[in-house]
């Protein structure tokens, strides 16, 4: 039941192997032996520290086939907070590509935590093939650290039952057809890029091509996999189209049947600028949560225009926009917002985490009789379509006024000049606190920046526009492509911010 899966074909690109699901069964049979023969068992946890090749997706079912439960780990974090991961989730395997340096296998042993790399093994030897172990629908199957891997970790636990219902949804809302050829860009470390983009497909039968994730080789030949593979379907974030849209020449075979964009919010004019280079019928907004098993609504919407904010209806759930956040507000009738009320979105589904590992007080915050705390603040209009503002942490409280930090994203990303944007928080005497702005430009001309001001005066109210102006060549982000709004303002506080009056085109 829970391993029946009819997988298709792995296939990397960029290297040329292609495993065929025969291929693949024997590999799974294989490194699942060797884990009974280590002493894995049921209900152990697996530390994974690489991913988007075919062998990850291997050591993703041989755990499971034996009953543990898989940790997919950033392969960019360091030994310290490899540690810190493995002395909160207490790991029994670590599991690497290539021998790890000596510092991770330190930490790891001060774990007490066994280390094998793949690279020492034989995982294409025949193995006799053996049932699965008896895993349970509510055993856990997935933990994806989303913070902490410093101080305190939040790891979210989906078990096979919250991760066989997300994908049960999304094959009663989206079918399989269109994913019958699926390109993976993303991190598999993370929600969107493994669950959604990747499992799903995979395991309804549908060919996975794997790519290294957030490269720029692998972007700027973006549009020739397309064509050399024939890729019916691909999902990425939108900082990763903004890359690819400038330097990946659009595909020339109409291939592409569905594109999806999720994990951050979608400006109309990005929306219009993909949907154009993609030339794919569908280019769906995709809205999705870690703790709801990724994605949850989308723009499944007979004859929708791109808008900014947009999300459109749930798949597999139910959505509610409360004018409270806490728990409890979800059982108040009277805290329901009215059509095109903004406030806070609540989901119920079949989906949701099992909850954070060891962090009870963390869940019982944002989880109340099966309904999740989103953080997200939106409206639902008179059609029942999500439409998304920002997020409640990251509401900047501008003298009473409040200022969703998305809102300036989006019209700042509107002018042409625009490669990157990230608007957030400062603090001010009088005000309490005031928008600030980091820009990364095309050109960034002095009569540039003077344009992007003007166009900027024009879109936004006149509480929303930025104070603080700041021109980078680059905004961090994380590895699975989102961007931290403390961390660039912490940045941009070593910065210079650029002279207003000059932007004004005047001298004072």
């Amino acid at each position: 039941m829970l391993l029946g899966h009819r997988f298709g074909a792995l296939v990397e690109p960029a290297t040329g192997r292609v495993w065929t699901s025969a291929e693949i069964t024997r590999r799974v049979s294989t490194r699942a032996a060797q884990h009974r023969a280590g002493g894995l068992q049921r209900g152990d946890r697996v530390f994974i520290h690489f991913g988007n090749c075919n062998e990850f997706f291997v050591e993703v079912l041989a755990a499971w086939r034996v009953g543990a439960c898989v940790v997919p780990i950033d392969p960019a974090f360091t030994p310290f907070e490899i540690e810190t991961l493995a002395a909160w989730a207490r790991p029994q395997l670590s599991v690497w590509f290539d021998p790890p340096g000596a510092d991770s296998v330190a930490a790891m042993e001060r774990s007490g935590v066994e280390t094998v790399a793949l690279a020492g093994l034989d995982t294409t030897a025949a193995a006799e093939a053996t049932r699965p172990t008896g895993v349970h629908l509510d055993d856990d199957a997935l933990i994806l650290f989303t913070s902490g891997t410093t101080g305190d970790p939040k790891g979210v636990v989906h078990t096979h039952r919250s991760l066989q219902a997300r994908w049960s949804s999304l094959r009663d809302h989206l079918g399989v057809d269109a994913f019958e050829r699926t390109l993976c860009i993303l991190p598999t470390h993370f929600g969107h890029g493994l669950i959604c983009n990747s499992l799903f497909p995979w395991l309804a039968g549908c060919d996975l091509y794997v790519q290294p994730p957030f490269r720029p080789e692998t972007l700027v030949t973006l549009g020739e996999t397309v064509d050399e593979h024939g890729i019916t379907f691909l999902s990425s974030v939108p900082a990763v189209w903004r890359l690819a849209l400038r330097i990946s020449r659009a595909p020339t075979i109409p291939s592409l049947r569905r594109v999806c964009i999720g994990s951050a919010p979608l400006s109309e004019s990005l929306w219009r600028s993909v949907q154009e280079w993609s030339g794919a019928p569908e280019v769906l907004n995709a809205y999705g949560i870690t703790e709801t098993g990724s994605w949850l609504a989308g723009t499944t919407v007979d004859g929708f225009e791109p808008e900014d904010g947009l999300v459109g209806v749930p798949w597999g759930g139910v959505v509610r926009v409360l004018r409270r956040g806490e728990p409890g507000a979800e059982s108040d009738p009277d805290a329901l917002c009215a059509p095109d009320e903004l406030g806070h979105v609540w989901v119920s589904t079949p989906a949701l985490m099992r909850g954070y590992l060891d962090r009870d007080d963390l869940t019982e915050k944002v989880v109340a009789d099966g309904w999740f705390a989103t953080g997200d603040i939106g409206t639902l209009d008179a059609h029942g379509r999500l439409y998304l503002r920002g997020r409640e942490r990251e509401e900047i409280n501008k003298g009473g006024l409040k200022v969703y930090p998305a809102d300036i994203d989006t019209a700042i990303e509107s002018f042409p000049a625009t490669a990157d944007v990230c608007a957030f928080a400062f603090e001010d005497l009088l005000l309490g606190e005031e928008v600030g702005v980091a820009v990364v430009l095309h050109d960034d001309a002095p009569d540039t920046m003077r344009a992007l001001h003007a166009w900027t005066v024009e879109r936004l109210a006149k509480h929303q526009v930025p104070r603080r102006w700041y021109l980078l060549s680059a905004i961090p982000r994380t590895s699975r492509g989102k961007v931290n709004r403390a961390t660039v303002a912490n940045q941009c506080a070593n910065e210079t911010p650029l002279s207003v009056a000059a932007l004004r085109g005047t001298s004072t």
